[in-house]
């Protein structure tokens, strides 16, 4: 007599069946993933950019003051710290809002601008429960670095000459004569995301 063979085939289904629902389930978990990564980006994305529009805002408005103010170069240095610019944090308004954002705009010192954004949009439904309504935050700030130095001319100098700019790596002679190649806003100042640690 023969023995009978046992037929596995039955049970290999089960088995089929739970790691193809696990597959599925890390499958969902990883998109899941993916929907708050591409949220916090977008977030984090609306932070730089309101922080960088509101300090190229002031970096414009300080670099306009500086040229009203070219033939007195006592004023210069108060220009370059940072003195007298409005605040701009509307236009990190503007920006946040383009990016379909909220945000709060900060101006701690007359050349810093810390803004903090939340996406409007929520994560979205997925598999992990209560993230359905959650949005993303993010936070950046920018600084507006002046980029020139000066000596103010001795007294013997006469009062109608200006001193020589320097602005990394180019100087400008101005003639007070004849102001036509006057230094951009860029020239006279650097605008750059903060790392914060």
């Amino acid at each position: 007599m023969r023995p009978g063979r046992c037929n596995d085939a039955g049970q290999a289904f089960p088995i089929y069946i739970t790691v193809v629902a696990g597959l599925l389930f890390l499958a969902l978990a990883y998109l899941a993933v993916g929907q708050a990564a591409v949220n916090r980006s977008s977030a984090q994305t609306a932070a730089d950019a309101a922080a960088l529009a509101a300090a190229q805002g002031t970096r414009d408005q300080l670099a306009g003051k500086w040229v009203e103010d070219v033939l007195d170069p006592t004023k210069w240095q108060d220009i370059f710290n940072g003195g007298g610019a409005v605040d701009s944090c509307w236009r990190a308004d503007q920006l946040a809002a383009q990016n379909d954002a909220s945000e709060h705009c900060a101006h701690p010192e007359p050349l810093r601008y810390a803004v903090d954004v939340r996406t409007n949009k929520p994560v979205g439904d997925s598999i992990v429960p209560g993230t359905e309504h959650m949005k993303s935050k993010a936070s950046a700030t920018a600084v507006i670095e002046p980029l020139c130095t000066f000596k103010l001319p001795d007294a013997d100098a006469g009062k109608d000459s200006l001193p020589q700019l320097t602005c990394r790596d180019r100087n400008w002679d101005l003639d007070p004569d004849a102001l036509t190649d006057l230094p951009k806003p860029q020239d006279l100042f650097d605008v750059h995301l903060a790392n914060d640690e």
